[in-house]
């Protein structure tokens, strides 16, 4: 099986925040897909780091996430 190198490089990437943050959301996170590897970071802070997700990280954090996995007891 094949391994992204890291780091990655994020300074092409194209970043986004999810539909339901809103067009006013400075408060939020930013999504970018690239060749091998998911980014997220802090929509405040655009120069500052990013997280990197392997596709398959990527993918059990959202099914976490989504089934409530991470959620405060």
């Amino acid at each position: 099986m094949a391994t992204k190198k890291f780091p990655v490089d994020l300074t092409q990437a194209t970043w986004f925040k999810s539909s339901k943050s809103g067009p006013n959301c400075d408060n939020c996170v930013e999504v970018a897909y690239v060749t091998g590897a998911v980014g997220v970071r802090d929509s405040k802070d655009k120069s500052g780091p990013a997280l990197i997700f392997s596709p398959g990280g990527w993918r059990a954090f959202v099914t976490g996430t989504r089934g409530g996995v991470f959620g405060r007891d």
